[in-house]
């Protein structure tokens, strides 16, 4: 049976594909008709949008599967690998916007470019309304079950807002006699596109390469363990990011004339709380020290 999570970002993903394809049917509807290159190319770039939200959810469905023996800890980093993917794309996509903007600027042969028609305009404002709703849809649902390849499909939706608005401008600019416009704002586009694709790579990186996760669930995890009767203090505590999940080693240190079934009792304790409090811990491991060994 699938897990929430799984669940939530399929169906997240399953809107978005919809929404996609049929705005960029429309897009390059306008753009043949209203002879609009800019809207014809934006038309493209929402159809890419459809293959990456693919990836997006070929990658959360590996993620979900459970542990096997070739992969005793799960596979909730493959979440991460789409990730990657898709900074690639958004990185491709933004350096692809920009060499073409740089080229026309600097060929300087704007008389070249078409006049385009009203409908451009039309299709110019709706694709940006239509993107950045998918974009805080799916910005909303990426932080809710925390997916690292929600998120960056969120922001690859919010490029392509981006994109439009350019389109936009551009469009305006040409039918008021100035066709560098289109250009001009697509340079800007792309430095937005990069910066996205930059965070995104960065916060999958993080997530692949153990990195702890932050102070105050560190704090939190510190004060849950010492709540617990009988644990006089924590000797180590060491966190690793997993995908978007937690591992956790806990050290803590209690009496040492207690038995071993008395501090194997604490241990569990301690153990079952972490994991009922922390949804996002996926294994923690308790080590018991007694209290006269720290001292020492």
């Amino acid at each position: 049976m699938e897990n929430q999570f799984e669940k939530t970002a399929i169906q997240v993903s399953a809107i978005t594909i919809a929404a996609n394809l049929l705005l960029s049917v429309f897009k390059m509807f306008a753009g043949i008709w209203a002879d609009s290159e800019a809207m014809i190319s934006d038309a493209v770039h929402s159809a890419s949008d459809v293959f990456s939200t693919v990836a997006v959810m070929i990658g959360i469905r590996i993620a979900g599967k459970e542990s096997d023996k070739e992969h005793p800890y799960g596979h909730e980093r493959m979440e991460c690998v789409a990730a990657i993917a898709l900074a690639t794309i958004l990185a491709v996509t933004g350096i692809g916007i920009g060499y073409s903007a740089a080229g026309t600027i600097i060929s300087g042969h704007y008389e070249t470019i078409k006049t385009p028609g009203r409908l451009a305009l039309l299709a110019a404002l709706i694709s940006i309304a239509v993107k950045e709703g998918m974009f805080w849809y799916t910005k909303i649902y990426a932080k809710k079950i925390d997916s690292g390849a929600l998120m960056a499909d969120a922001w690859h939706h919010r490029s392509d807002a981006l994109s439009s608005v350019g389109a936009l401008v551009g469009i305006a600019g040409a039918r008021m006699g100035y066709p560098v416009f289109d250009s001009a704002a697509s340079l800007v586009i792309c430095l937005f596109i990069l910066k996205a694709a930059y965070e995104i790579f960065q916060d999958a990186v993080d997530k692949m390469v153990d990195k702890a996760c932050d102070d105050e669930t560190e704090q939190k995890l510190r004060e849950c363990a010492l709540s617990h009767s009988g644990v006089a203090g924590v000797d180590l505590l060491r966190t690793r990011m997993f995908g978007n999940r937690i591992y956790v080693d806990l050290e803590i240190c209690t009496d040492g004339s207690r038995t071993l079934l008395e501090s194997h009792d604490i241990a569990e304790r301690v153990h079952d709380s972490i994991e009922q409090n922390f949804p996002k811990v996926k294994h923690i491991m308790v080590h018991v020290n007694p209290v006269k060994k720290r001292q020492g």
